[in-house]
């Protein structure tokens, strides 16, 4: 049996979270620390946080590397039965260099991205959304580096809505 998961409060568990216009949960982000992963690993750690955790369904959900972003669009979260666990994970929809969003902000922080805490990572990808949710056009402040965000979907579902940090 598959069944969503719906939860009433906003403690979704991730380390960000953007909800849009209408207080929906569109994208769940998790942030790691970790360089040089690959599609098929990433997948893997996504698989594995929705086996041993209980979350909620996102449209967006995005795994946030110094050197690489992982996106899955339209991607629901179900409990996971024991044959589900067992498939191949799902490769995320997007593959996206890191460098030419990131390197502003390590360059204006003074730090390197393979020196990078994942706490302060956090604190860049929440600026990097930022621009994108309250900027008065999102679609007009992007370099061709970003225009993955505009073909997913994904600037349109963030533009106007409000980041949540988890906080430990």
């Amino acid at each position: 049996m598959n069944a969503k998961l719906i939860f009433p409060n906003r403690n979704s568990g991730w380390d960000l979270s953007v909800h849009d216009q209408n207080d929906q949960l569109v994208l769940a982000v998790e942030v790691k620390g970790t360089l040089n992963t690959s599609p098929e690993w990433a997948a893997k750690l996504r698989r594995n946080i929705f086996v041993h955790g209980i979350f909620p369904e996102a449209p967006f959900f995005l795994m946030v590397f110094p050197d690489q972003l992982y996106l899955w669009t339209h991607a629901p979260i179900y409990l996971w039965t024991h044959a589900q666990i067992q498939e191949d994970p799902v490769l995320p929809n997007y593959i996206i260099d890191a460098s030419p969003i990131f390197q502003p902000y390590f360059d204006q922080a003074g730090i390197a991205s393979m020196h990078i805490s994942g706490q302060n990572l956090e604190l860049i990808v929440s600026s990097w959304l930022g621009e994108i949710i309250y900027g008065e056009s999102a679609t007009t402040i992007m370099d061709e580096s970003q225009q993955w965000l505009i073909n997913s979907g994904l600037c349109e579902a963030l533009h106007g809505g409000k980041i949540d940090k988890v906080t430990a």
